[in-house]
């Protein structure tokens, strides 16, 4: 589990690193702006990392469902032969889904003022913003949807069915908090994950509003990655009784004017 973690708290940083200096940059200016080259090269870069977390996380769904379905045969299912073609599969999997869109995307012709009214270059965006035919574009998009978002959530969806079949069939309730408590990190991230990703996508047009749009992909380029890390640490022990004492602390300053 800790070996897949490394690999989503680098997706982490990347997907911060990616979009957020030079949305703090142009907050800076008084004409935010963004070279071609740039745009493509954010956008290369983003649908990348989007790509393999979604396939990281259904590997994730499967190291879970070894663990928790198949104990004893763990270590021979998730050994170092295993996890890391897998892990790189991932990478690989998320670089060809953005290597494809990021090729059908340079051959797109764009005229006009070129405004992106977003904080980001993505895909969507820059399909409205082409004079040319996108026709290729949007099959490309919506075939990615289905084999890069969709795929991996039922790979995921069905590893969970089978994990909470075996969690049901345990007698002690003690023993059935402790073996959920192994997948619940990672089953919140999961619903962070694709909330926010199906939220950024398939929301209607009907009632545009550049502020929530904007909102939205903050959540899901920032929030999102920076929830992660706290999410898995709040199963360190150290990291829960240092979030008590802190929040036991604010506590007692907050009542000790009303005593005084």
């Amino acid at each position: 589990m800790y070996y897949f973690l490394s690999h989503l708290s680098c997706l982490d940083i990347c997907y911060s690193s990616v979009t957020l200096p030079t949305i703090l940059v142009n907050f800076l200016r008084q004409q935010p702006i963004i070279s071609y080259n740039e745009c493509m090269a954010q956008m290369f870069f983003l649908m990348t990392f989007a790509g393999t977390e979604c396939a990281l996380l259904a590997v994730m769904a499967y190291d879970r469902y070894a663990a928790i379905c198949e104990p004893l045969r763990y270590s021979q299912l998730m050994s170092s032969r295993v996890r890391v073609p897998l892990a790189a599969a991932s990478w690989i999997w998320g670089l060809l889904d953005s290597a494809i869109h990021t090729a059908l995307a340079t051959d797109l012709a764009f005229c006009g003022a070129n405004e992106i009214h977003h904080i980001f270059c993505d895909v969507p965006l820059l399909l409205k913003t082409a004079c040319s035919d996108t026709y290729t574009n949007e099959m490309a998009l919506h075939t990615a949807s289905i084999f890069v978002g969709l795929c991996p959530f039922l790979l995921v969806l069905i590893s969970y069915v089978y994990i909470l079949s075996s969690i049901l069939q345990i007698r002690s309730s003690t023993r059935r908090r402790k073996t959920f408590s192994t997948c619940a990190a990672h089953l919140i991230t999961v619903i962070l994950f694709y909330g926010m990703i199906n939220l950024n996508y398939n929301r209607p047009s009907t009632g545009y509003s550049l502020g929530v749009d904007t909102l939205v992909s903050t959540l899901y380029c920032i929030i999102t990655p920076m929830l992660n890390p706290l999410i898995y640490s709040l199963r360190n022990r150290e990291v829960k009784g240092a979030l008590q004492k802190l929040l036991s602390s604010q506590g007692k300053e907050s009542a000790s004017p009303g005593r005084q």
